[in-house]
């Protein structure tokens, strides 16, 4: 009984889709020369956004952020709450250590 009643409901929309579908209201209608105006300002609004405004590009490129190197005993972190910032970085062989926040 449910399959009857859905198949009716389908095909009833279906049937309305199928008739509105092709219906268009005759004041939303373009003319040809508006569609063309429409479309150069796109088109100039679009070269100019591609073109225009080099400088303000947003950079992908990862810079390299060079740190500064400590010597042993030197301060190399500070602590900011639950955070350890970095400040330099510890000559080979040492490190630094994070309660003391020195080189060792």
């Amino acid at each position: 009984m449910d399959s009857i009643r859905a198949a009716v409901y389908l095909s009833v929309f279906l049937s309305l889709l199928c008739v509105c579908r092709g219906q268009m209201s005759l004041d939303n209608r373009l003319t040809t020369q508006e569609e063309q105006f429409i479309k150069r300002d796109l088109a100039e609004a679009l070269d100019e956004l591609l073109d225009g405004d080099q400088d303000n590009r947003i950079s992908v490129e990862k810079k390299a952020s060079v740190i500064p190197r400590c010597d042993v005993g030197e301060r190399c972190a500070m602590k900011h709450g639950p955070r350890i910032g970095r400040l330099c970085d510890c000559l080979r062989g040492t490190a630094c250590n994070t309660f003391f926040l020195r080189c060792y």
